[in-house]
């Protein structure tokens, strides 16, 4: 019986560390976008002043300064942070960009409370687009 104990516990431990380190299928997953979203093009003046500012404010922490997914919370994620500078984030729409931003999901925020002025979002588009120069 002791052994039997023992061996289950074993087991559990070992299990529990495989899954602990397994990477997250999280970040692969798609991430659907309302058809009238995709279509959506940004509708306002960049302003690159209150877009950095923005961006500082919200996003710099976990996506980081150059927008690479390197930010200082970062590493305590579940999941990877986007980057900003890549090919397959760039070629989303704009609609698509502001849509994430503002519905958010597991580890993302909404920002619809947080940035309660969607042109504001729209400001962020615009600064994360300017990140793959």
């Amino acid at each position: 019986m002791k052994m039997r104990l023992l061996s289950f516990l074993s087991f559990s431990f070992v299990i529990i560390m495989v899954m602990a380190f397994m990477p997250s299928t999280e970040q692969n997953a798609p991430w659907p976008v309302p058809d009238n979203y995709k279509t959506m093009k940004n509708p306002v003046k960049y302003d690159k002043t209150a877009a950095a500012a923005l961006y500082s404010t919200h996003c710099k922490s976990c996506h980081g300064k150059e927008g690479l997914g390197d930010g200082t919370k970062a590493a305590q994620l579940k999941t990877k942070s986007g980057d900003f500078s890549s090919a397959a984030f760039q070629k989303q729409s704009d609609g698509s960009l502001f849509y994430k931003t503002l519905e958010g999901r597991d580890e993302m925020p909404s920002y619809k409370k947080k940035i309660p002025d969607q042109s504001d979002i729209w400001q962020l588009v615009h600064y994360m687009r300017g990140l793959a120069e």
